[in-house]
């Protein structure tokens, strides 16, 4: 398990949603989370986690792993703005009731250095949850 610092994404309070790094590399992370299963959990509605929600949970994972590769550069990444999702699959309907963490997992598949697109997908125990690509852009500042 590597460390990580939740000062590398924007996320503040109950948003940030993921735990643990897991593992990465220049191209991919996984990350692990149990904050689905929180009541507190900004993205409930009716007391629920709609699978739908996973795929910020996929852009947390991005951020990260693009704050990572800033920090092992010696800079902190720019902050970026979610522009896209593309060919999202939801397999279930919610997961505030699935028991233990969830794996969350993302691949970068471009960097022009102020774009980025990266698949994601989320698993629990093993069984697919929700799979996609997400495309951000470098916030102008």
């Amino acid at each position: 398990m590597s460390t990580w610092s939740y000062e590398l994404i924007p996320h503040r309070g109950a948003m940030r949603l993921l735990d643990e790094l897991i593992v990465w590399d220049d191209v991919r992370i996984h990350m692990r989370t149990a904050s689905h299963a929180c009541a507190d959990n900004p993205l409930r509605s009716d007391g629920q986690l709609r699978a739908v929600h996973l795929c910020e949970y996929g852009a947390q994972a991005m951020a990260v792993h693009g704050g990572l590769l800033a920090q092992r550069e010696g800079a902190v990444a720019a902050p970026g703005l979610l522009v896209s999702l593309r060919a999202v699959q939801l397999y279930v309907a919610r997961v505030d009731d699935l028991p233990g963490p969830l794996g969350v997992y993302a691949e970068k598949l471009l960097d022009s250095g102020t774009s980025w697109q990266y698949a994601f997908r989320i698993e629990h125990r093993g069984q697919l949850l929700a799979e996609g690509r997400a495309a951000v852009i470098a916030a102008m500042g």
